[in-house]
């Protein structure tokens, strides 16, 4: 009887236990990252030069080849969300650390947005990214955020830094009233600018 109760533990105590699983798995993390930004362009995707260019032809360009990134996170199969027709992108639980996304461009070679020291909870925004077959160009480096819902009144830093894409991005502390959008896609500039006649 003895053993049965300590077996009993034993097992109790390993299914339990907060160790990811052994089979190489990944596991969703319980502090997801939202990741948001637009794309404003791919590089060598305005053609050969020989075209005759509008702004119309140019939004029907950029609507066409936005609708075809795949947009996706290395090693993680949780990461919802994805890339509209004007280019912006939404991705949700994201995990935290060291993350490399990835954007698909038909024709093109895959190219990558590495950010590391990354929070949990954090919303990062990358706003004007410029896909090249080397990696990704941040076109608004200014722009770039890393904030973190706080019990605050006003926007403070962190102290801490996040890497993204090579540029370091400090961790400000926001109020949780500011932080409403880090689930609803970006404002990208628009595809298609209004003409007056």
């Amino acid at each position: 009887m003895r053993i049965r109760v300590a077996a009993s533990l034993v097992l109790l105590l390993v299914a339990c236990s907060k160790k990811p699983p052994k089979n190489g798995q990944p596991v969703m993390s319980a502090e997801p990252v939202s990741v948001r930004g637009w794309v404003a362009d791919v590089e060598g995707a305005g053609g050969d030069g020989t075209t005759y260019r509008t702004v119309e032809t140019e939004a029907a360009r950029r609507i066409h080849l936005f609708q075809s990134i795949n947009v996706y996170v290395e090693n993680s199969p949780y990461v919802s969300g994805g890339m509209a027709e004007n280019g912006s992108f939404l991705l949700l639980d994201v995990p935290p650390g060291k993350v490399t996304v990835v954007f698909q461009a038909p024709g093109a070679p895959a190219a990558r947005l590495v950010m590391q020291n990354v929070p949990g909870n954090a919303d990062v925004f990358v706003p004007a990214l410029l896909l090249k077959k080397d990696g990704v160009t941040l076109l608004q480096p200014k722009d770039v955020k890393v904030r973190l819902a706080a019990s605050i009144d006003k926007a403070k830093p962190t102290g801490a830094t996040a890497n993204i894409n090579g540029q370091l991005v400090p961790v400000v502390d926001t109020p949780y009233a500011q932080m409403e959008d880090r689930r609803d896609w970006p404002a990208a500039p628009s595809a298609m600018p209004a003409t007056v006649r």
